[in-house]
């Protein structure tokens, strides 16, 4: 069969920034393997849509031509060298092709098993887990995690999973109970062998089991009735391809498969106008540093979106568990390591949900009262990343609000010690069982486009006046100082000054004169730990300011650049804004870092109730009122206003 023969057929394709579909994606990998003659030694660590320039996307019309172009990265196991092409399915040819020396792609979900299997059939590691009475390897759970960077010679160049165990006391039973402390199987991930097992000594495992499921918790209270949600005439929403239209707001949902859902192309209906608010948004990295210096957990210092794939990790989403109400879910496809099409079925789930009060005035002297209930549309993906789950949430609200929440929950990674031992690192939450503290750091890459291209950054801070000017000593004000190239805009919060930030169009105002703007107001935060000396910090510097604004540009994607894996760090925002050059009036690039700090606690235990973060961009004179106002009442069958 020919090349053409071959290659599925692709369909017509609607919009610039619809994902690549199966055929698309098949077709890419099709043309690769012809054209470079790729063997069973390569991987696929990435195959995406090539999203087309900026220009592009905001000037398409419908009818316009569409050029599609698939992007992919690249690892040859047996030569240990990566490689990214660019592929034009229009054309039906690789269109750019370049190898990137002394960098490791992603460990790929299907390396995870490979692994586990590598271990698992390890003498050495056989011998280690034997003095711990472990007889059935069969039981041992196998989390390949990411090496990091420590200037060891023989690891340098070597692709390396630094694997850490647990064991279940039967098929179904909860690992993480058991670690197996001081045993660290090190796996050179392109030969797939183990080249050395740690063994840091014996810590007896831990006695208790932590079960969960149905299958072991019988007593369920008793007391809760139902509660449903219903929509007896469906959502508000419509969806048509990826856009997404709903009340006043339309928009695009994306997905790729490092940083998993992306939102392109936010704008808000104003009396008929489009205005543009967000050209894209994403988790564009984050970083979990453990502050345990011991000997099988200081090297824990995971990058789950540039060192894993927070889209590849990505859960199938089910009615009733993960969303409630009317649901609209989009499916991810994507390739596994060995270029097969891969599909994530329901990875991003769309629905509305009632969140209180909007707005509410009574009037005292008539007794006339009118309030308004808040709906917000959802837009959602949960990614399980070894032990952790991460809920990715984006709403908007119709008073023109945007919020990025992410909810933690899931499994907290846990060590042992021996009995009576009181850990110093972390919390026991079970005899000889211990949950290091660590933090988990975000950080969102938000291109705005307030009114347009040309926007400028304002940090706004509640100032006290000066004694001069405030004779009552009642007085502040909120200061606004520009933040006109990069190295001034790399900032801390101050809650302390109630410090936000606002994305002005210093080209647009509304009716009162002040010029258009959205304000990024931070949540809960705090810094990074790890000495300023530390691997970790020099790997993830953007976790060191929780502001940074770069001018746009098509190649600066990631804060921790484009290979974190293995990398010694100084790429991504440290490198581009030494440049330091202008954010003023500009087309820009607003990052956002945000971290939870986790001291454990008994209450985590066997699994973690949900923590909440994340951050609010809220409009700021943006209108020229309140543009909820003509929200209507609820007409609820169930509402006690009705």
């Amino acid at each position: 069969m020919t090349l053409a023969q071959e290659r599925p057929t692709i369909t017509a394709i609607a919009h610039p920034l619809e994902p690549l579909t199966p055929e698309e994606i098949a077709a890419a990998v099709a043309i690769l393997r012809q054209e470079k003659s790729l063997g069973a030694t390569t991987r696929f660590a990435t195959v995406t849509l090539n999203e087309p320039a900026k220009e592009i996307v905001l000037g398409f019309r419908a009818g316009d031509a569409i050029v599609r172009e698939a992007f992919a990265i690249i690892l040859d196991n047996a030569t240990a060298q990566t490689y990214e092409a660019v592929v034009s399915l229009t054309q039906g040819k690789v269109t750019a092709w370049k190898h990137i020396p002394d960098v490791q792609p992603p460990i790929m979900l299907d390396e995870f098993s490979e692994c586990e299997a590598a271990v698992k059939a390890c003498p050495a590691f056989l011998d280690a887990i034997a003095k711990r009475g472990i007889t059935d390897p069969s039981l041992v759970m196998v989390d390949p995690w990411s090496a990091g960077h420590y200037g060891l010679a023989d690891e340098a160049g070597v692709r390396l999973s630094r694997a850490l165990c647990w064991v279940r006391a039967n098929p179904t039973d909860n690992g993480y109970a058991r670690p197996i402390e001081g045993v660290i199987p090190v796996v050179d991930l392109n030969k797939m062998e183990v080249v050395r097992v740690e063994d840091h000594g014996v810590v007896p495992l831990p006695p208790q089991s932590a079960n969960y499921t149905p299958e072991y918790v019988k007593n369920y209270r008793q007391d809760l009735k139902p509660l449903e949600i219903l929509q007896p005439d469906g959502p508000s929403f419509t969806v048509k391809g990826h856009e997404v239209c709903w009340q006043k707001w339309k928009l695009r949902v994306g997905f790729t498969p490092r940083e998993g859902l992306v939102i392109h192309t936010v704008t808000y209906n104003d009396q008929g106008e489009e205005r543009p608010i967000l050209y894209r948004a994403s988790l564009a990295e984050m970083t979990v540093p453990y502050g345990d210096p011991l000997p099988h957990h200081y090297r824990k210092n995971a990058f789950d979106v540039g060192e894993y794939g927070i889209g590849t990790l990505a859960n199938s989403l089910t009615l009733g568990c993960d969303c409630l109400g009317s649901i609209h879910y989009f499916d991810a496809f994507m390739t596994n390591s060995r270029g097969e099409v891969a599909q994530i079925e329901n990875a991003v789930c769309l629905h509305e949900e009632d969140f209180g009060i909007l707005w509410k005035h009574m009037d005292w002297r008539t007794e006339a009262t009118e309030v308004r209930r808040s709906r917000r549309l959802v837009i959602s993906s949960i990614s399980t990343v070894g032990n952790y789950e991460y809920g990715f949430y984006w709403y908007f609200y119709q008073d023109g609000n945007i919020q990025y929440e992410v909810k933690l929950t899931g499994m907290i990674s846990t060590a042992a010690v021996a009995p009576g031992e009181v850990p110093k690192y972390g919390t026991l939450v079970a005899p000889q069982l211990y949950a290091p503290a660590h933090q988990h750091i975000f950080n969102v890459r938000l291109d705005m486009c307030v009114d347009g291209l040309h926007n400028s950054v304002y940090e706004v801070d509640i100032e006290p006046e000066d004694d001069e000017l405030n004779p009552y000593g009642n007085a502040f004000y909120a200061k606004s100082t520009l933040l006109g190239t990069e190295l001034e805009a790399q900032r801390l919060v101050d809650p302390m000054k109630a410090r936000s930030w606002k994305i002005v169009n210093p080209n647009e105002t509304n009716a009162m004169g002040y010029p258009t703007a959205y304000k990024l107001i931070p949540g809960e935060n705090t810094l990074p730990l790890a000495r300023p000396s530390s691997s970790i910090i020099k790997r993830a510097t953007y976790m060191t300011k929780h502001l940074w604004v770069t001018p746009y540009s098509p190649d600066e994607k990631f804060p921790a650049g484009d290979y974190p894996n293995q990398s010694a760090g100084g790429e991504g925002l440290p490198q581009w804004t030494l440049a330091d050059r202008s954010v003023e009036n500009t087309d820009l690039v607003v990052w956002h870092t945000f971290a939870h700090s986790h001291v454990p606690r008994a209450e985590d235990w066997p699994v973690m109730p949900v923590a909440y973060i994340g951050f609010m961009l809220k409009p700021m004179n943006f209108f020229d009122e309140n543009p909820s106002n003509d929200v209507p009442p609820a007409a609820s069958k169930h509402s006690c206003c009705n």
